[in-house]
Formats: structure tokens, C-alpha cells, sequence
């Protein structure tokens, strides 16, 4: 199916229980990933979100052999616009310099982050990675293998899906919403996307202001 136009919304995917089953995962001697099962959907969403022309990053965790030896495996490396790996970026995700490297590989800037979901199975560092920079944060609950409740706010994802194939809907949901919003001459950022970023912030003022009084107290309790 061709591309029928480029659609605003950036999709960035990260790999692990997010594409690739990681039970599945075959390793080498040198701790190599030389094969693995998709986890199911993933594949038929890798494509269709390609053919109806997203943007899409793979932002990763890992060895750079590990993905390129999967991605060949199901023939999924030419859907990808960009491929950021932590190895060659020489950081893991929280870390700002995953997502900075990812937007600029496709020759954007921080002000696209708005305009951008991250999608993975991580809260500690997909979703806190990407609610630090104003990314747009998926969580995808597949599987049982890590936390599903955030450990504070900062880990908190705007959206949460529990198989690859529900991104589409969410995304071109979110492309509608991104269009709505340029003709009224809103940010680009999705409407509940800013509701939620300002809750969540606000929040986090709270909590951070209820902490310094509580330790103001305690300071005074000590004279």
C-alpha cells in the first residue's frame, strides 16, 4: 500500500515486550540477541502505521546487533524511519540524550517532542523518559514481566493500551486531534495531552511543597 500522505504525528516504538517477545529472545556467547518471536500484532502494526504514513523511530535498549539481527529476522528494519540504540548512543532511556538523538535523526527539534508519542513497556524509562521531555507517553501493559503501576508521578503514562494493534486507533485519534488543533490555532499538543501534563505538574508542586513544609517542621521540632 503506498503512502497516501505524511501524517504530524511522530511514533517513536521501543523493542522489548513492546515488538519483541523477550522470553523468546535466543542469545549468542556474547549475550547477542540472534533471534526472537514478535509479540502478536506487532508486526501488522509496525505496517500499517507505516503505510499510513507515520513517522516511526525505534528507540532502544540494547545491543545494535541484538536489533538488526531481529528486525531482519521479520523483515521490519526498512519500516523504520530512524533507529536509536542506546549502545551507539552511549545512554539508556530515561536518559533525554535517547529521545533528542531519535527526533533529530528525523531532522526535528525539540519543539516536535508535542507532536510525538513514545511507546513502551517500561514506566521507570520509556514513560518517565518522554513525560520529562513533553513527549506524548504510551504505556503497552502486554507484559507481566515489569511494574504496571507508575512509582510516582513522573512515571504516570498519558495513554495505556495492552496489545500492539490498539496504537492505531490511539494514534490516528491523536493525528485528528493534532490537525483539529492547528486549524484553530491551538498548540499542537493533543488537548488531553496538556490537561494531564498540567495536572500532573501541578501535582508535583503540591507534593513538593507539602514535602518542604513537612521538612520545615521538622527542622523547627528539632530547636
Amino acid at each position: 500500500m503506498d503512502v497516501i500522505d505524511k501524517k504530524r504525528l511522530i511514533v517513536f516504538l521501543d523493542s522489548g515486550d513492546t515488538l519483541v517477545d523477550e522470553s523468546t529472545e535466543v542469545r549468542d556467547e556474547d549475550g547477542i540477541v540472534v533471534s526472537a518471536d514478535l509479540i502478536p500484532g506487532a508486526a501488522e502494526m509496525v505496517k500499517t502505521l507505516h503505510s499510513l504514513g507515520f513517522t516511526l523511530a525505534l528507540v532502544a535498549d540494547g545491543d545494535a546487533q541484538s536489533f538488526k539481527n531481529v528486525l531482519s529476522q521479520h523483515r521490519l528494519h526498512d519500516y523504520f524511519d530512524a533507529l536509536i540504540i542506546s549502545e551507539l548512543i552511549k545512554a539508556t532511556k530515561p536518559s533525554p540524550r535517547m529521545f533528542k538523538a531519535a527526533i533529530g535523526a528525523l531532522n526535528g527539534s525539540e519543539a516536535d517532542f508535542a507532536r510525538t508519542v513514545m511507546v513502551g513497556n517500561n514506566l521507570s524509562r520509556d514513560i518517565k523518559g518522554a513525560n520529562a521531555l513533553g513527549i506524548i507517553s504510551v504505556f503497552q501493559s502486554w507484559t507481566p514481566r515489569y511494574p504496571h503501576t507508575p512509582a510516582d508521578e513522573s512515571e504516570q503514562p498519558a495513554y495505556t493500551i495492552s496489545e500492539p494493534m490498539q496504537l492505531i486507533e490511539l494514534v490516528n485519534r491523536l493525528e485528528m486531534e493534532l490537525g483539529a488543533a492547528e486549524t484553530e490555532g491551538e498548540s499542537s499538543e493533543p488537548r488531553k495531552v496538556r490537561q494531564e501534563r498540567q495536572e500532573r505538574q501541578e501535582r508535583q508542586e503540591r507534593q513538593e511543597r507539602q514535602e518542604r513544609q513537612a521538612k520545615g517542621a521538622g527542622d523547627h521540632a528539632a530547636f
